[in-house]
């Protein structure tokens, strides 16, 4: 199973904008589904977003439609989050996933990452 390393997390006043990456080790197939999920302190993790490899359809969780925006890097096997207007509820571990499955449901999600830290200052 190829691995899944997320990168491009840090600090960031609210507001303001990152963008994180996410890299498998080997070829992403067509027919995955590539999702972004976070974890904030004491909290479930959530789903953020969703592309489907083959078409780009993408999906996005309320709390972030109209900010977020995920997509297919130059390369073929990354995943990026572009994240603007960043809010202090963003605050989050976040973690690349790789499924099969057009789901919010991270249990349809069997290749996970290491998860990479945003914060958001008020």
């Amino acid at each position: 199973q190829a691995q899944l390393v997320e990168s491009g997390g840090g600090s960031v006043q609210a507001g303001g904008s990152l963008r994180l990456s996410c890299e498998a080790s080997g070829r992403i197939y067509s027919s995955s589904v590539m999702g972004w999920f976070r974890q904030a302190p004491g909290k479930e993790r959530e789903f953020v977003a969703l592309i489907r490899w083959n078409s780009g359809r993408t999906l996005y969780a309320d709390s972030v439609k109209g900010r977020f925006t995920i997509s297919k890097g130059n390369n073929l096997n990354i995943v990026n989050l572009q994240m603007n207007v960043l809010k202090p509820d963003d605050t989050a571990v976040y973690y690349c996933a790789r499924g099969s499955q057009y789901s919010t449901d991270q249990r349809e999600y069997f290749n996970w990452g290491q998860g990479t830290q945003v914060t958001v200052a008020s």
